[in-house]
């Protein structure tokens, strides 16, 4: 499949949403990654599967997101995409940086076709994973859709303790 062989995406930010409250727990800032080439049929963010949709990130936009997230009210960053872990020089930047500001006081959740265990199964990809707090797994399945469910777009995706799951070597739920 041609979503194992990239990983450095195109440096492409679809959106950014400085308060968020639908992308995980509290408010958060939400960024959107441009580029995913699993292109799930249903998928409500079809513009951003392109790699080049957006802007160009440069380095005042990551220091913008990092000032959105300064507020104690901002409970940490949401990164989806696109795919995160196809964009990978982008979002381990971003993460990196967001760590090296605010460490583990403020969370990072990020959403991911990928499924968990094939991310710990990936050495580039599993050094991302273990700087996140929360994953959403799984691509999009439309026939498993169901609006109001927490934090997914569909029944089979999952919402996981990362670093609990990477400790005991299985996924535990986050909620």
């Amino acid at each position: 499949m041609q979503a194992l062989q990239i990983y450095e995406g195109q440096y492409h930010i679809a959106k950014v949403e400085p308060r968020s409250f639908v992308d995980g727990e509290g408010v958060r800032c939400s960024i959107y990654l441009s580029g995913c080439p699993f292109k799930c049929p249903g998928c409500y963010n079809l513009h951003a599967q392109k790699f080049t949709y957006g802007e160009l990130c440069t380095d005042g936009a990551i220091e913008d997101i990092l000032s959105y997230c300064e507020a104690d009210y901002i409970e940490g960053l949401s990164i989806l995409g696109g795919e995160p872990f196809c964009n990978m020089a982008l979002a381990t930047e971003i993460i990196s940086r967001f760590r090296a500001r605010f460490a583990r006081t403020k969370s990072i959740w990020v959403w991911s076709g990928f499924m968990f265990e094939y991310l710990t199964n990936d050495q580039r990809r599993y050094s991302m994973l273990q700087e996140i707090d929360v994953l959403v797994d799984g691509p999009f399945v439309d026939r498993l859709y169901r609006p109001n469910i927490p934090f997914r777009g569909s029944l089979n995706q999952r919402v996981i303790d990362v670093p609990r799951s990477l400790e005991s070597g299985t996924v535990i739920d986050y909620m």
